[in-house]
């Protein structure tokens, strides 16, 4: 699986929907390219004294409905393709839910496990530093991704602020609720993807009360979602996994001892009494809803013919290959696309930036009332994309989100 460009899929997955809207070749070659991407050198002093140089990046792919946003990662294996990607589902995404921003997205080359805080925060304001010229509230709004957290968010701002000389805290989103962050952010992208499943659900019949799931991946977006399963709707998480393996349990696990036990011991695996499977195994399961909230890829045309789960809800980012949805599609599995299912994030982000910019904070409460909203109306467009040109929900999603942006790119006179 390592070895599938994110990229690649990403045209392919153009391609596919510039047959559907037939798209001029013009067009669908600017879809496919970024609009512009920058490559930087990061010197960092490490605690041992010795300076190391990390590599890092900003693509921000495509402007015409607005100012770009997208997150920032850090992780070991970051390539450009892989954030030339991420760009590419971050334009789709916010053209999807009609938010008035371009996609765009960044990356460092590390591993934030292996660093101390000091470290961490001389990467974080080296990167600033590198690409202040490129990113700005008026210009390309970064946000928290893989491995960046809001006190990361925070160190970037200042460093932003510190260069413009004055306070910008709508340079950055997700930051802490005490320098401009909004309400709502920390679960906002498995909340929106609840959102998404409840209208799913009752399209398909599925009562969630007695709804079974299965959560790929036990980070930020995998804890929250199997978390608001409970909570919401009642529903069963029976297993869950991590880099390191899974663990299953037919009675049920309990979301905040598995948080509990990932942060105390780095894993899930460590939980008592469970029974212990492998994350390929995870995915095969006879549940209801199969929650992907880890990495790229992880389905494919290999074990997509193994699923079994009724929903696939998407929170990861491109966790599924072209040829595994046309597998998926004909076996009658009901998937929300990821730049529509984990689209709560930069939603609330993007309530965040309003915020911001007119001094103004809303309460949690109207911020999950807007993002319910928000996310209800993206999906019944969707479903009804799909069903009326029977196509399957990720053709759909791009159909409806690439032809807002075709529409802005003529009307701005692009193309």
């Amino acid at each position: 699986m390592a070895n599938i460009n994110p990229f690649d899929i990403v045209k392919q997955q153009i391609d596919n929907c510039a047959g559907i809207l037939n798209l001029d070749h013009d067009v669908t070659m600017m879809l496919k390219t970024p609009m512009r991407e920058l490559h930087v050198s990061l010197p960092v002093r490490m605690e041992d004294g010795s300076v190391k140089v990390f590599q890092g990046f900003r693509v921000q792919y495509n402007d015409a409905r607005g100012i770009t946003k997208g997150g920032i990662r850090f992780h070991p294996d970051e390539t450009i393709d892989t954030v030339r990607a991420l760009a590419a589902w971050m334009t789709w995404k916010c053209s999807l839910l009609d938010l008035p921003l371009g996609g765009a997205k960044g990356g460092v080359i590390c591993n934030p496990k292996e660093m101390s805080i000091g470290e961490l925060e001389r990467l974080s304001r080296a990167y600033v530093r590198s690409v202040f010229q490129f990113i700005g509230p008026e210009k390309d709004v970064p946000a928290p991704d893989v491995y960046t957290t809001p006190q990361i968010m925070a160190w970037m701002m200042d460093e932003y602020s510190v260069i413009a000389g004055k306070p910008q805290f709508g340079v950055i989103t997700g930051k802490p609720l005490t320098i401009g962050g909004s309400p709502g952010r920390g679960d906002a992208t498995a909340r929106g993807g609840m959102y998404a499943i409840r209208e799913a659900a009752q399209a398909l019949g599925i009562d969630l009360s007695k709804a079974t799931i299965a959560v790929h991946g036990y980070g930020n977006a995998g804890y929250h979602a199997a978390r608001l399963c409970h909570e919401i709707f009642g529903a069963k998480t029976v297993a869950v996994c991590d880099s390191k393996g899974g663990v299953c349990c037919k009675t049920g696990i309990d979301p905040e001892a598995a948080f509990a036990c990932k942060s105390k011991t780095s894993s899930v695996c460590n939980l008592p009494s469970m029974e212990r499977i492998s994350k390929e195994e995870l995915l095969a399961l006879d549940v209801d809803i199969l929650i992907p909230a880890a990495i790229e890829n992880v389905i494919t045309d290999k074990n997509a013919p193994d699923i079994k789960a009724k929903i696939v809800a998407e929170l990861a980012n491109g966790p599924t290959t072209p040829e595994a949805d046309d597998i998926l599609f004909r076996k009658g599995v009901h998937v929300i696309p990821d730049f529509l299912c984990n689209a709560g994030g930069v939603t609330v982000s993007y309530f965040e930036m309003v915020q911001n910019f007119y001094m103004y904070s809303w309460e949690e409460a109207e911020v999950r009332e807007r993002l319910d909203k928000k996310m209800t109306t993206a999906y019944h467009s969707v479903l009804e994309t799909s069903r009326a040109h029977q196509i399957n929900m990720r053709q759909a999603a791009y159909v409806l989100a690439v032809e807002r942006v075709v529409e802005a790119m003529k009307l701005r006179g692009w193309v």
